[in-house]
């Protein structure tokens, strides 16, 4: 079966050398919050070794008109011709893909662990979950060097503040290095940031999603707490 071109409707920056690309949804197109998609580029100006191929997170939730890509701007040929495509240019969507999804155990919390770009599922799963009214209690940890680095900041700050069932805790680690001040948590998520929003640390099923030495630092700090290794999901992000 040959997979749907989508044409790129919108560009927009979200934070620092960070980018949100919003495509068509092809009609009768569902997919999962949490779950990516993978996008090939067509006829590209520019090409290297790591190829025309990606795999992003949808940053959107499903509800919205629009599937959304969000993705640091690296150096590669990849991210060169998608930052610099005009609005109408069309990719190959092979999708939808994954199980990083919402459990279905309302009575069961949810804590996300996320690093940089990795709270893009996140985004994704939360305003779902308000859209839907599932009822979970949610809490997002969102680990970046400096507020501007940080996706979706006032988005999910707003949603948590007009939410009662979403918590939202995003920690700087950098601030020697940032342009604006800042009030809330500092330093890398631990034991005890967890401890000071969630009462009970065994009770949640836990969402990891970030570059790989994140991920593992994370699951280090879940394993010394006592949780279950049953209650942990995990998303790595490479070459992102």
């Amino acid at each position: 079966m040959s997979l749907p071109a989508v044409k790129l409707l919108a560009k927009e920056a979200v934070a620092s050398n960070t980018m949100s690309f919003r495509f068509e949804k092809p009609t009768g197109f569902e997919y999962t919050a949490g779950q990516f998609a993978d996008y090939t580029l067509l006829n590209p100006p520019e090409t290297d070794a790591e190829g025309d191929i990606r795999g992003f997170s949808f940053s959107s939730a499903p509800f919205e008109p629009f599937l959304q890509a969000t993705t640091r701007l690296r150096d590669t040929a990849f991210k060169h011709v998608l930052r610099d495509a005009a609005i109408g240019t069309e990719v190959l969507l092979d999708a939808p893909w994954g199980s990083f999804t919402l459990h279905h155990k309302v009575e069961r919390p949810a804590v996300f662990l996320t690093g940089g770009i990795g709270i893009t599922p996140a985004r994704s799963i939360v305003l779902q979950s308000v859209h839907d009214v599932t009822g979970h209690s949610i809490t997002v940890f969102d680990s970046n060097h400096t507020p501007q680095e940080a996706a979706f900041l006032d988005e999910l700050t707003r949603v948590a503040a007009e939410n009662d069932r979403i918590t939202y805790v995003p920690t700087m680690s950098g601030l020697g290095d940032s342009r604006h001040q800042w009030a809330g948590e500092t330093g890398h998520i631990d034991a005890a940031m967890l401890s000071r929003y969630v009462d009970d640390l065994a009770a949640p099923i836990y969402y990891v999603c970030g570059p790989g030495a994140m991920v593992k630092a994370m699951r280090g700090v879940l394993d010394a707490a006592g949780v279950d290794s049953d209650d942990i999901r995990t998303e790595e992000f490479t070459g992102y």
